[in-house]
């Protein structure tokens, strides 16, 4: 018995977040203990992984020739199978340490729209990776779980979720979600906005990274007094001469630039509840409607959808874990 007390005690339970940007992975007890890019930098010749996360994120759009790095999750779901499992391996063997002889169980997130192709994907990567067991949840559950909302009761809560690759909006109540709506939109097509009001505003070609960081500083989705006077130097290459130059963008630009993606998402969120049942509508108006995700921190954008909706808007606390948690 003491011998069965011994290998009980070994169980590990791990949450993971598999996320189109990052991946975010938490252990019982513990909390969350990694929180990396989901970037594979993969040496074409040798077909060896250079580098993982944050590593591989310093090498995207500047590596030569026969290294790539890639980004193996594309709107919420994967996109190259083989390079997911040996980032996810990397990634649990990372957190478990040198224990892996005890698997851990793990739980992952997919979002609301996912196929059962993808689903099973998903769970086989995690099998493959080093989980004794796979355990999949839907995204908006996990978030409102992790944002601390009771949904085992009969009252109505909305939840949008705003990731890298998807954003998952849901009513929830007694434990599940009663109406949901899963876009493909999420902060990366907030990046391609950028890049792409850049290059047709001043003619200057710039990369991911530079627009992510544009779309942390900078970006905005609702113009107000304390933002308006906002700007930031942006780096890139000129179209029409080829050289290297720098202009200055506003955040009256940026909210410009962002108007498209944004308003998609309100879209999104005004169709799950015009097909909300009225007893639950009635009960959002009472909680509001919480968001989680990295993209729910674009600044005003709270504000905004309250405008357009009418409704309390919350932004959960620490929203980007909200979903590992």
């Amino acid at each position: 018995q003491g011998g069965l007390a011994g290998i009980m005690w070994f169980e590990e339970d791990i949450g993971i977040d598999l996320g189109t940007a990052s991946v975010l992975v938490f252990r019982k007890g513990k909390g969350i203990v990694l929180h990396e890019p989901s970037v594979v930098a993969i040496d074409k010749n040798t077909d060896k992984v250079i580098a993982v996360g944050e590593e591989a994120r310093q090498m995207l759009g500047r590596t030569p020739g026969h290294i790539v790095a890639i980004r193996p999750l594309k709107e919420g779901v994967i996109a190259d199978y083989d390079t997911t499992e040996r980032m996810l391996t990397y990634f649990i063997r990372k957190v478990m340490g040198r224990r892996l002889f005890f698997k851990p169980r793990v739980i992952v997130c997919i979002p609301t729209g996912a196929t059962d192709v993808e689903e099973r994907a998903v769970r086989q990567a995690t099998l493959s990776s080093g989980a004794r067991q796979a355990f999949i949840i839907e995204e908006p559950i996990a978030a409102a779980l992790g944002a601390g909302i009771n949904i085992s009761e009969a009252t109505g809560n909305m939840v949008v979720d705003i990731g890298g690759g998807t954003s998952d909006i849901a009513v929830l109540s007694l434990g599940g979600s009663v109406c949901n709506l899963s876009l493909r939109i999420g902060g990366d097509k907030f990046d391609e906005a950028i890049i792409r009001y850049v290059r047709r505003e001043h003619n200057l070609m710039i990369g991911e990274r530079s627009a992510e960081e544009i779309k942390m500083r900078i970006g905005t989705a609702y113009v107000s007094e304390h933002n308006v006077n906002y700007s930031i130097q942006v780096r890139g290459r000129d179209l029409l001469t080829g050289l290297p130059k720098t202009v200055v963008m506003t955040a009256e630009e940026s909210w410009e630039a962002l108007q498209e993606p944004v308003y998609m998402v309100i879209d999104g969120v005004k169709k799950v509840l015009e097909v909300t049942p009225p007893e639950l509508a009635a009960d959002i108006v009472n909680n509001g409607i919480v968001m989680t995700g990295g993209g729910s921190l674009l600044d005003g954008l709270d504000t905004l959808l309250s405008k357009e909706t009418n409704l309390p808007v919350h932004v959960a606390d620490d929203a980007i874990c909200c979903v590992a948690r």
